[in-house]
C-alpha cells in the first residue's frame, strides 16, 4: 500500500465517522422494530386469553396504566389498523394471524437490519485500522497534533439530555 497523505487520511476519517453514524441509525431502528414486535405480541397475548365464548368482566387495557371492564361476547370482533392509518374491522382468529404475519416480518427485518450492522462494524474496523496506520506512517513528518484519530473523536460520550418535568406534575415510572 502506498503511503497516504493528509487528505486521503482526512477522508478516511470521514468516512468512519459517517459509517458510525449509519450504525447508530442501525441500531435505533432495530430498538424501534423490537418495541413494535414486543407491542404486537401483547396484543398476541390478550387476543389469545379471550376464551371463544366471549367474557364478562374483561379488563381492556387502553395505555398509561389504564384499563376499562367490559364484556366480550362471542362473536366480538377487532379493529385492526391495516396501514396508512386505515382501520378494518377482522374476527379474532384474522387479528391473530395478522398480527403474527407482522411479528415474523419483524424478526427478519431485524435480523437483516442486524447483518447490515455487523458488516459496516466491520467496515468501520478496516477504516480506522487503515487510518491508524497511515498516522503511524506520517509520524516522522507530522506532529502528533496535527492528526486526530477517529477514536479519539467518538471516545468523549456526550452527557445525554434529560428531559425536565414540569412543576405541578405527579411522579411517573419514567421519573
Amino acid at each position: 500500500m502506498s503511503t497516504l497523505d493528509r487528505a486521503e487520511l482526512q477522508q478516511i476519517a470521514q468516512l468512519v465517522e459517517l459509517n458510525r453514524e449509519r450504525l447508530q441509525n442501525i441500531e435505533t431502528q432495530v430498538v424501534r422494530l423490537e418495541e413494535v414486535r414486543q407491542e404486537q405480541a401483547r396484543s398476541i397475548m390478550a387476543l389469545e386469553a379471550i376464551p371463544d365464548e366471549g367474557a364478562r368482566n374483561a379488563m381492556i387495557p387502553l395505555g398509561g396504566g389504564v384499563q376499562i371492564v367490559a364484556d366480550v361476547p362471542t362473536d366480538a370482533g377487532v379493529v385492526v389498523d391495516i396501514g396508512s392509518g386505515i382501520q378494518a374491522e377482522r374476527t379474532r382468529e384474522e387479528a391473530l394471524e395478522m398480527l403474527r404475519a407482522r411479528n415474523e416480518e419483524l424478526v427478519g427485518m431485524m435480523e437483516r437490519l442486524k447483518t447490515e450492522f455487523d458488516e459496516t462494524e466491520k467496515l468501520v474496523i478496516e477504516l480506522a485500522q487503515q487510518f491508524n496506520d497511515g498516522v503511524a506512517e506520517l509520524q516522522g513528518e507530522v506532529t502528533p497534533e496535527e492528526v486526530t484519530t477517529p477514536v479519539e473523536q467518538t471516545e468523549t460520550p456526550s452527557s445525554p439530555k434529560r428531559s425536565r418535568r414540569k412543576r405541578g406534575t405527579d411522579f411517573t415510572l419514567d421519573d
